[in-house]
């Protein structure tokens, strides 16, 4: 009897085993999920949603195109060979598993700040929660001797810090938790802030004084978001940041262009908890800095009567009030409140004069699923005509921003 029950006991307790070890994946791949959800993984290696992370989006340079690579668990072409030491020095150094260093395009100077639990469970995720594919990756299209990646090595020791986010005491868990988000899988400095001359982020987090200080990016400009500039969020409350990221919307403004796309594919699924800390984490950085002042004057009344002073204003009332109001005070959640917005106020008027040129579509997200879209007008306005609009956009309602030339506006015309 006793031989029949101790092979039954053995079988059952490694049937318990296996089941835990199924379970413990199962939760490591449904939290590289969310993981790969908050650093927007999809955002460059997702190019046709049917084959999702096989890579392949171009990514322009002023050394020519590079492209994102396929990081599926295919063994030939994809990251299916890799273990999980190769995956961890790929994502946090910038360096493949045979030996090629990455271009800092792959934000791996943020992810260096990833701490190896959450490593793991990306590897688990894309490893075994992504479907394999065949797909090649196509090369750079720098001429050689650009093309040669060992000066990236000295790059990478002068600009990188490789180490996991180091909690600050002094700190509560919450804005660590919204540090690392920030710092780290959410590369937000990546777009925000302002690069040096070899195109390195001039800072890595909130010592350096232009972390997240607003930097221009492929013709538009990422807004500054420390509160040094009248346009910073020293001007928006904790749930004025946590309604822009989940909803793509607030009081203040619509997320446009790269961060529409972000708040699509990202912000939008950051847990309530995450997305409070991200918002207490920047709400810290704009901390003792002065409301944005706004003057008075009576644009609105001209408006209203239908008396426009100069061209600006014509062409606005001509243009822009039927959505955007005489007050320019918009509908929320529908036409965007232009006076006091971010876009038109900020340090550079790129992003203003492209969506006036181009047109904008809001994000279509789980909490506001209405994508509108505003319509272009480069065919209808000359260069001229988009300066004096946008020249009065950030001079009107008691704000006073710099004056747009024509010559901006040509160079963002140029860009397509």
């Amino acid at each position: 009897m006793k031989s029949v029950l101790f092979p039954l006991a053995l079988l059952l307790a490694m049937e318990s085993v296996q089941a835990d070890a199924a379970q413990d994946l199962d939760t490591a791949i449904a939290r590289g999920r969310y993981l790969a959800q908050l650093g927007d993984c999809a955002a460059c290696h997702t190019v046709d949603p049917k084959r999702p992370f096989t890579g392949g989006l171009a990514l322009q340079s002023p050394l020519g195109a590079m492209y994102s690579t396929n990081i599926t668990p295919d063994t030939r072409n994809g990251i299916g060979s890799y273990s999980l030491e190769q995956f961890g020095d790929a994502l946090r150094k910038g360096v493949a598993a045979d030996g090629r260093h990455l271009y800092p395009a792959m934000p791996y100077p943020s992810f260096s700040r990833l701490s190896d639990e959450d490593v793991s469970d990306l590897y688990s995720y894309f490893r075994h929660g992504v479907l394999a594919d065949p797909t090649e990756n196509p090369a750079a299209g720098f001429p050689w001797p650009l093309s040669m990646r060992w000066p990236l090595s000295l790059w990478n020791a002068l600009f990188v810090e490789a180490r996991p986010y180091q909690p600050v005491v002094t700190q509560t868990p919450e804005w660590n938790r919204g540090a690392y988000l920030v710092q780290g899988l959410g590369h937000c400095g990546t777009c925000h802030t302002p690069r040096g001359i070899a195109f390195q982020e001039k800072a890595l987090d909130q010592n350096g004084t232009s972390y997240l200080s607003g930097a221009k990016l492929a013709g538009w400009y990422a807004a500054d978001l420390t509160g040094a500039t009248g346009s910073g969020l020293q001007d928006w409350s904790e749930a004025d940041l946590v309604e822009f990221l989940k909803a793509g919307r607030n009081t203040h403004t619509a997320a446009f262009g790269p961060m529409g796309e972000a708040v699509a594919h990202s912000t939008q699924y950051y847990s309530d908890a995450d997305l409070k800390a991200v918002a207490v984490y920047l709400k810290s950085l704009s901390a003792g800095r002065a409301v944005a002042t706004v003057g008075s004057d009576n644009t609105s009344e001209r408006l209203a009567e239908g008396k426009p002073q100069n061209a600006g204003e014509e062409l606005y009332l001509d243009n822009c009030s039927a959505c955007h109001r005489s007050d320019g005070q918009g509908y929320r959640s529908t036409f965007p409140r232009l006076a006091g917005n971010s876009a038109v106020l900020g340090a550079s008027p790129d992003s203003l004069i492209r969506i006036i040129l181009h047109g904008s579509s809001m994000p279509v997200t789980r909490a506001a699923p209405t994508g509108l879209s505003m319509p272009a007008f480069d065919w209808r306005l000359s260069d001229v005509q988009v300066a004096e609009l946008a020249s009065f956009l950030r001079s009107a309602w008691g704000y006073q921003a710099a004056a747009v030339s024509a010559e901006e506006v040509a160079r963002i015309r140029a860009l397509k």
